[in-house]
This record gives structure tokens, sequence and C-alpha cells, in this order.
């Protein structure tokens, strides 16, 4: 197959990692803030009249907003980098957050969660190109270090709720405007990094074409197949979690609100530290046997964990969101092999699908456990990290690459 059009903007030549730490930071305050919804349902499903099916109407409208934009941004993006639109996205975060401190009814929280799913939107696709542009060559640690961030970030906002809101109320949700402002300032940084390195390769423009994809149009839409579903299972079962895990714990184990949300911290800090280890291991041994191990080899647990006790429900929780969790640097570096040059519309697709997903399950399995019960809704999604044998279908382009000097 013949090369395509030359590269628009090259990567770094060593890896710049103050810009990945910097991009890593700025994820990890974006997604502290998109955390805060999710996390504030417990308290706000009362006082605001909410059923499951409302908050998972709401968890639908986030990610979907999150989602439906970013492909279309980083197609966009890949044309006509925008180094400053992660400024903007983060605003209309902070943006989101202020309106749901002031959220007296199910449409107001609709409304920021719509914001809130706009500004993630505008973020992730251009952020996840710093860090490969910042990588050096070294992708798979770069797309792990920058999603370590937005992981942490989901699993400190219920710690942040605990703390900051349980005790005092859903208007405190209005302190963490100051993050929102922090990583305003922190990305207009790595804003700037990024526009000098755009200066810098139009005046020194990349010599190399960018390469074919490595199989042929078949075997690539075969495996682009193949890890969306991938990441369907993943963010089906994470999709509980993140809406539906506290709920499941106190309804099933009579923990209080703040015990839950501990348990739930504990949870997406496993999935931060998973996300951390699965992009340089996968970088060492290959994608593919990091998605073998980190999808379908999770199912024995999903399967024991709905007969537990809290204890042992705890733990599992921990292993499987870690092993889950490091799957999706390798699915994001996956396809970005597969088609070289897309880093944008590779980035918002896969993001962008995510949250979709997420979303989606969300409202469904809401849905499921108005009609049967939180309990019933658990034990089904067990199931979903079978789809994980699908990686059978993908090629072996994933043998591992030695790192860029």
């Amino acid at each position: 197959m013949a090369a395509t059009r030359v590269e628009r903007v090259g990567v770094a030549t060593a890896t710049t990692l103050p810009i990945l730490l910097a991009a890593s930071a700025g994820h990890l305050l974006n997604d502290t803030l998109q955390s805060v919804l999710l996390s504030i349902y417990p308290l706000i499903k009362e006082p605001l009249g909410l059923s499951f099916a409302q908050i998972g109407l709401v968890t639908l409208v986030f990610q979907l907003t999150a989602s439906v934009l970013q492909p279309f941004v980083g197609a966009w993006t890949d044309r006509r980098p925008m180094p400053f639109s992660l400024v903007f996205g983060m605003a209309a975060s902070s943006f989101g957050i202020a309106l749901l401190a002031g959220a007296g009814g199910f449409l107001a929280v609709l409304t920021a969660a719509a914001a809130i799913g706009v500004g993630s939107s505008i973020f992730h696709p251009e952020a996840s190109r710093v860090a490969r542009l910042a990588s050096g060559g070294r992708y798979g640690f770069a797309q792990s270090l920058f999603q370590v961030g937005g992981n942490s970030g989901q699993a400190l906002g219920p710690l942040l709720v605990a703390a900051i809101v349980v005790p005092n109320g859903q208007p405190h949700v209005a302190w963490f405007l100051g993050l929102g402002l922090v990583g305003i300032a922190l990305l207009y940084r790595v804003g700037r990094w990024y526009a000098a390195h755009l200066e810098e390769q139009r005046r020194r423009p990349v010599a190399a074409v960018r390469p074919a994809p490595p199989v042929g149009r078949r075997a690539v839409v075969v495996a682009l197949a193949v890890l969306i579903a991938l990441t369907f299972s993943k963010n089906i079962y994470t999709a509980f979690f993140q809406s539906y895990y506290a709920f499941y714990l106190i309804h099933r184990f009579g923990v209080g609100v703040g015990a839950a949300q501990l348990h739930l911290f504990l949870f997406l800090a496993a999935t931060a530290a998973g996300t951390f280890f699965g992009g340089p291991l996968g970088d060492r041994i290959g994608r593919k046997p990091v998605l073998w191990l980190s999808i379908a080899g999770v199912l024995p647990l999903t399967l024991a964990m709905p007969f537990l006790g809290l204890f042992w429900t705890a733990v599992l929780a921990v292993l499987v969101g870690f092993l889950m969790a490091s799957a999706f640097p390798a699915i994001v570096v996956y396809a970005q092999e597969l088609l070289p040059g897309r880093v944008g519309m590779i980035a918002g697709l896969f993001f962008g699908f995510a949250f979709g997903m997420g979303g989606i399950a969300a409202a469904v399995l809401g849905w499921l456990a108005d009609l049967s019960s939180i309990e019933a809704v658990f034990t089904g999604v067990a199931f979903t990290p079978a789809i994980g044998l699908l990686v059978w279908f993908l090629p072996d382009l994933d043998r591992p690459r030695p790192a860029a000097p």
C-alpha cells in the first residue's frame, strides 16, 4: 500500500518529560472535575427526587456530549492543530461545575453535565496529541503517563467530594472551580509549548512521509472493529462502577455514603495505577498480550465478585480495576499504529467512544436497576469481559519495538 501525505506535525526527538507531566496534570484536573458530577449522585438523588433512570440519563448526556464531538475535533485538529483549545476545554468544564453547584432540579443537572461533557470533547484529542508529540517515540509510556493523570483525577473526585461536599452540601461543589483555574493556567503553558513546536515544524518541515498502515485495509477494518468491541466491553463494566458501585455497596452491605465513596476511590485509584503500567508494558511485550490479560483475563474475577462479602468484593474490585485499566493505553497506541498520522482522529474516536459507551451503558443499567435491582445488574455486567476473547482476531503487529533514542 502506498504511503500517503507528508506528516504535518513531527514527534519530538527526545521525550519531553515536563510537557508530558503537565499534560498528565491537566488531564488529572479535567477528569477530577468530571468525576465530581458522577460522585455527587448519592447526595442529590433524594433531595432532587431523581430516579436511577434519571441518574443514568445525566451520565448519558455527559458522556454523549463528551463523545460525539471528539472524533470530529480530532479529525479537524489533525489538519489544523489548535494549541490553546486545551484552555477552552478546561474553561467549559469549569462552567459546568459552577452550574452543578447551584443545580436545583433534573434539567439543571443535565445542563451542567452537558457543559462538562463539551469541555471534555475539546480537551482530550489535542491533549493526547501533545502527549504523543512529547513522547520521543516512547508512545506507550507517553500515553500511559497522560492517561494515568485522567484516571487519578477520576479517583480523586469521589475522595474530595466525600471530604468537601458530603459534610457541607451541594453548594460546596463550587470549591472545585479553584482546580479549574489551576488547570487553565497550566494548560496555557502547555499550549505555548505546543504552539512553539508547531512553529519550529513550519520552519523545518518534517521530511519523512507518513508510513502506510502495517496491514491491508480489510485487516485494519477488522482490527478497529475488535478494538471498538474491547472498548465497549471495558466501558460497560466500568460504567457500572462509576455510576452505581456506591449504591451497590450501600444497598447490599449497608455501608454509609462516605465509606461507599472511599471504596469507589480505591477502585478508581487502582484503575489509575493500571493505566500507568499498561502502556510501558505494551512497549516491552507488545499490545496484544496486554489486551489478553486485561480484558479476557479478568472474567473469572468479575464472575465471582457478585457472590462475595464486602471485604473480598473490595479486594477483587481493586484487582479488576487495575487489570482492566491497563487495556486502554494499549488499545489507543495499537489503533494509532494501524492508522499512522491520524493521532487526533484516533484519540477522539476511542476517548469519545469510551465516553459514549459508558453513557449509554449507565442509562441502560440505571433503567434495569429500577426494573430489577442493583445486585441483579452487577451480576449481569460480570459477563461483559468475555468480549475480550475477540483479541484472538487482532493481527500480530504489536510485537515489541525498540524505543527511540
